[in-house]
């Protein structure tokens, strides 16, 4: 690796934290092409699982305590993320932490600033039909 692979996008230098933004679009590319090459185990559990887990943490912290909502899932058109997988993830995620589908469905959440009432709703949230 040169040196020039080791430092941050521009306007970032001083970060020591910078490289995660330059090499997460480098992950997602390599991940993908694994998974198209049907190489996946070239990738190891505990590397899968340090993945997940620094994602995870990432995104609590920028989404629950900076309180604003954060694109969890990169849209890239018909190659989105399935149904399938995002949810044998989410299963898996969920049991390893020893929860299950009712402890998700206690603490899903509406995303910040989707319970702030305006004049277009009731006082039980809902929002009113326009009529015609």
């Amino acid at each position: 690796m040169s040196s020039s692979d080791t430092r941050a996008p521009s306007g970032r230098a001083n970060d020591e934290y910078g490289w995660i933004d330059q090499y997460a679009a480098d992950l997602h590319r390599s991940a993908k092409e694994l998974v198209v090459k049907g190489e996946a185990a070239r990738v190891s559990d505990e590397a899968l699982a340090q993945i997940i887990t620094a994602a995870v943490r990432l995104y609590y912290a920028k989404s629950e305590l900076e309180d604003r909502p954060v694109q969890a899932i990169v849209r890239e058109g018909a190659e989105t993320l399935t149904a399938t997988e995002m949810l044998v993830a989410v299963s898996e995620m969920l049991r390893d932490v020893g929860l299950g589908p009712m402890e998700l469905g206690l603490w899903f959440r509406r995303r910040p600033g989707e319970n702030i009432p305006d004049s277009d709703s009731d006082h039980s949230g809902h929002v009113a039909r326009s009529k015609p």
